[in-house]
């Protein structure tokens, strides 16, 4: 989130890199690279071009603020990007950078490797908060505590079987987010890729193979299905992020008091009242959330593109799909720390269920007063939820 004064707050360093303004020079211009060896391979341009521009294509050489600057002369960093790449180039090989490509080519496959690179960091947060969930659900599967509807006390349940609900919805987004498509883009001026003959069809593939990404179809420079679907899989994940952050803030309110997160070295402290114990962790990941589904809005909303290149919405992407990617590594590194060290109070759970007397007629007493008997399959449940992970894991 270049120029944001508060990225650090929200976002660790391991994530913020990997969608950091050097990350897509270093993106765009491993395109270039893989693109020069695909096209040498297929004999569209020379070995020894391929190889001088490969050697030219060292980010070190590069400023990523100075090529965004210059890009407002084209409306994209990729036209000085390439113009800085052939003059480093130079000699006849010049004429080979870029060769057949257009901007959206190398943007395009670039952001797919952005988010390759940001999923990968964002899953490992997942799992370890997925793995937070699992020992949770485990340990106090008989741990009975009130059950809440519309913020009122209701029936009993476990915090196990809460827990669990954490852990089971945490895993489908996990799995939504492992179906989006990274897909290579390259299809030339107006997307026929006329421009590399018969080769063209070829050296798609070998680009996708040379970058690590899907081949598709056809090239999908106007059909923005997959980076809005990314943006929805994000979105669903900040949501279930979201879900367990809520419930850990409620809970650590005060006048409840059945858990509270870590306080280690000062965490959660306040600048005028000590006696606060501030539940920073679900904060912040409630504060990337709602966040991340504005960003997710603008990639749904940038969908219809005008004919074979958009006018204005592929532009108003690549801000928020980093930012997207950014918030969503923020959120999950935020709900690792705070369940890995979270502190479980059955004492005071107990306590609350037995504030059941008060609100229940005197025929449900008896049963309110020994949880265990009004559970249901609640244990069931846990182990579906476990079931679930371990063969994920």
């Amino acid at each position: 989130m270049p120029g944001d004064p508060f990225s650090g707050l929200f976002v660790p360093e391991a994530i913020a890199e990997t969608t950091s303004p050097e990350a897509w020079l270093g993106a765009m211009l491993n395109v270039e690279a893989a693109l020069a060896n695909a096209e040498a391979e297929t004999g569209l341009i020379p070995a020894a071009a391929a190889e001088a521009i490969v050697s030219a294509c060292d980010s070190g050489g590069f400023d990523a603020d100075r090529l965004a600057r210059e890009g407002r002369r084209s409306a994209n960093p990729v036209v000085p990007l390439v113009a800085e790449l052939r003059e480093k180039v130079g000699g006849d090989a010049a004429g080979f950078v870029h060769y057949g490509a257009t901007s959206q080519d190398v943007l395009d496959s670039a952001a797919m490797l952005i988010a390759r690179g940001a999923l990968d960091v964002i899953r490992g947060e997942l799992d370890g908060v997925a793995a937070a969930c699992a020992e949770l659900a485990e340990r106090h599967r008989e741990t009975s505590m009130v059950g809440r509807t519309l913020l009122q006390q209701a029936l009993p349940t476990t915090f196990g079987l809460k827990a669990a609900g954490w852990l089971d919805s945490l895993l489908a987004a996990r799995e939504r987010l492992g179906s989006v498509s990274l897909a290579v883009q390259l299809g030339g001026a107006a997307g026929t890729l006329a421009s590399l003959g018969t080769e063209g069809e070829r050296v798609v593939g070998l680009l996708a193979q040379r970058l690590d990404l899907e081949e598709p179809a056809l090239p999908w420079h106007t059909a923005r299905l997959r980076v809005a679907d990314l943006g929805a899989a994000l979105a669903l994940t900040a949501g279930a992020l979201e879900k367990i952050a809520l419930d850990v803030l409620l809970l650590s309110q005060r006048e409840v008091g059945e858990v509270a997160e870590p306080s280690g070295g000062g965490r959660g402290g306040s600048s005028s009242m000590p006696h606060k114990r501030n539940p920073v962790g679900s904060v912040l990941a409630i504060a990337c959330a709602r966040r991340i589904r504005g960003d997710a809005g603008v990639l749904l909303a940038a969908m219809p593109q005008e004919h074979e290149r958009a006018a204005g919405a592929w532009q108003s992407e690549w801000a928020p799909l980093s930012d997207a990617l950014a918030l969503t590594g923020g959120a999950a590194a935020a709900m690792h720390d705070a369940l890995q060290g979270l502190e479980v109070r059955p004492e005071r759970m107990r306590e609350n269920l037995e504030l059941l007397r008060a609100e229940l007629p005197e025929e449900e007493i008896d049963r309110a007063l020994d949880p265990a008997g009004y559970l249901g399959p609640a244990s069931v449940f846990v182990d579906r939820a476990l079931s679930r992970y371990r063969e994920g894991s």
